[in-house]
């Protein structure tokens, strides 16, 4: 298993939008992902579960992945979470 911090950059958080498209690169891997903000857990591949995060700027995730591609996959989602932009 792996885990990473991620500071999430977006201004208005992980909403429908950057949620889908987190979601559609998260299903592209076999392993397991969880993404963690305090205590509160929610499926990497559930649109639904991430948005009920309600991660907002600034707030530290941290994602959980585990499988057999948990490296490339922890190393391209925490980059898309990290790159996410305004706009998204």
């Amino acid at each position: 298993m792996r885990s990473q911090k991620v500071l999430l950059k977006n201004r208005i958080g992980l909403h429908a939008r950057p949620a889908a498209i987190f979601v559609k690169k998260a299903r592209n891997f076999d392993s397991e992902i969880i993404i963690k903000k305090g205590i509160q857990e929610a499926n990497g591949k559930s649109i639904i579960s991430i948005m009920a995060l309600g991660a907002m700027k600034d707030d530290e995730l941290i994602i959980l992945t585990k499988g057999s591609d948990e490296d490339k996959c922890i190393t391209e989602l925490a980059a898309l979470l990290e790159s996410m932009d305004e706009e998204e």
